[in-house]
């Protein structure tokens, strides 16, 4: 009897020991664990003592753990409970350490780093959502003066995406109009774990203020080129014409046409071919027709 009894604590004491959050497919995550790539990260970031730095997804924490160290104050947005659980006990005993339990999308950077006017931003973005991550972050960019960001090659391809090449989209011409965009150097996917089927990109972006050219209505901009790419095998005509409320009703195909001419845009080119100064133009020539 009591070898049993001898083996069931011994079992039960396997069984209660900690264990980190393991990474959840369903939030897209693979966290980084190689020590010469975050190395390199914090590098790029160069902590300094009295600022303040977002980081976004901290995960287990292994970019944290540099970053407390040097900078002043680290505000880390974590929407996993289990992970922020984990975090809190990593990290409570520092005093310049700010966790916050909430979903990227729905943070106003403004409020959260106040009193500070300005701060920079590091993440390793999930791939599942670093799209509207990116975009949302360049919304809110009278905050922030640079980030460094993990993003898949591919998204890293497409933000730096010049014209009339196949990766350039919509977010290519939305980055290009709002940041200076650097690829810093290319991540392989045995640096994370679990290890994931692609490359990672980390790139150094710095925010504009504003759009270089001269634009009054962004929003009809934003609008206008979404709808040019709304189906890349197809003309920027066919694409606009098929947009619906863009353009006055009545004679939507001629308005169409006189829009491109105007603008010195042929109607036969597609949407990727297009500079941000030529959809500039198109979107001046649309708010004259509109008014």
């Amino acid at each position: 009897m009591r070898d049993d009894g001898t083996k069931r604590t011994q079992h039960s004491s396997i069984r209660t020991r900690p264990q980190r959050p393991h990474a959840k497919k369903s939030l897209g995550q693979n966290f980084l664990v190689d020590e010469s790539v975050i190395e390199k990260i914090v590098d790029e970031l160069d902590p300094r003592t009295g600022e303040t730095i977002i980081e976004i997804g901290p995960g287990q924490g292994a970019l944290t753990s540099r970053l407390v160290e040097s900078a002043g104050r680290i505000i880390a947005i974590e929407f996993d409970r289990d992970l922020v659980q984990d975090l809190h006990g990593q990290f409570r005993h520092r005093d310049n350490f700010i966790l916050i339990e909430d979903d990227a999308l729905a943070v106003d950077v403004g409020v959260i780093i106040a009193p500070a006017s300005t701060a920079r931003l590091i993440a390793n973005l999930p791939y599942n959502m670093s799209t509207a991550i990116l975009q949302r972050l360049l919304e809110q960019r009278e905050y922030l003066s640079e980030l460094i960001l993990m993003l898949q090659r591919e998204v890293a391809g497409r933000i730096t995406a010049p014209p009339s090449t196949s990766e350039r989209g919509y977010l290519s011409v939305f980055v290009e109009a709002y940041a200076e965009v650097e690829k810093l150097f290319d991540v392989a996917p045995t640096a994370f774990r679990p290890v994931p089927k692609v490359w990672s990109t980390v790139v150094r972006l710095t925010p504009r203020p504003r759009i270089t050219l001269d634009v009054e209505n962004e929003a009809l901009l934003w609008r206008l080129v979404s709808a040019g790419f709304a189906q890349r095998r197809k003309t920027i005509f066919n694409n606009l014409r098929n947009a619906h409320g863009l353009f006055p009703s009545g004679k939507i195909e001629e308005t169409v046409l006189r829009l491109l001419e105007s603008s010195g845009i042929e109607s036969r080119r597609r949407a990727e071919s297009l500079s941000l100064e030529e959809w500039v133009r198109v979107s001046k020539a649309l708010e004259v027709i509109s008014s």
